[in-house]
């Protein structure tokens, strides 16, 4: 099956989508960020599990959407941000984490475990997202489009090519696991 046929074939699309989310569900209950201790303990600064995964998620998921776009396999559909809205985005992040203690990532992958306390994250999360939708129109003209980033990604903001700013964050996050071994965190 070409790419072309994949992106205009809506079920494919779907089931691409679902198989890439098990897989990542699978990988965070393996790397054990699905455990509400071990994200509990992240919150103590007691276990760096979760900082380890996330980093080695966003390292693995830079590096790899950007080869797919320079082989042209992936197109980045960036939108705009603002700092309105990466507030709001913030605001609710942070209640709902503090709240359950689970990312909606992680209370997915911890559902599917079988953690009945992540059910309450996931019900909480869907209701959540109908309130934003019904609240967009007003926020869409107001609270989020204040402060309106100057870029859409970072290597525009920095008149860069992307490999530059992928090879600079890829060294600062294979420093941090390096700083993390080296102090035993």
């Amino acid at each position: 099956m070409s790419l072309d046929t994949i992106r205009k074939n809506r079920t494919a699309q779907v089931s691409l989508g679902l198989l890439t989310g098990i897989a990542f569900g699978f990988l965070l209950q393996k790397g054990g960020v699905t455990n509400y201790d071990v994200i509990i303990s992240q919150l103590l600064l007691t276990d760096f599990t979760v900082v380890k995964v996330m980093l080695a998620a966003v390292l693995v998921g830079m590096i790899g959407v950007y080869a797919m776009k320079s082989a042209g396999i992936a197109r980045l559909h960036c939108r705009s941000g603002s700092i309105g809205s990466t507030v709001v985005g913030g605001l609710i992040f942070g209640a709902g984490f503090a709240l359950l203690g689970y990312c909606p990532g992680t209370a997915a992958g911890a559902v599917g475990t079988g953690a009945m306390d992540a059910l309450f994250g996931v019900v909480g999360i869907a209701i959540g997202a109908g309130i934003f939708a019904r609240l967009y129109p007003i926020l869409a003209s107001t609270i989020l489009k204040c402060g309106a980033f100057p870029a859409e990604t970072v290597p525009e903001l920095l008149g860069v090519r992307p490999v530059v700013v992928v090879a600079g964050v890829a060294v600062m996050i294979l420093g941090l696991f390096w700083v993390m071994q080296v102090f035993g965190f």
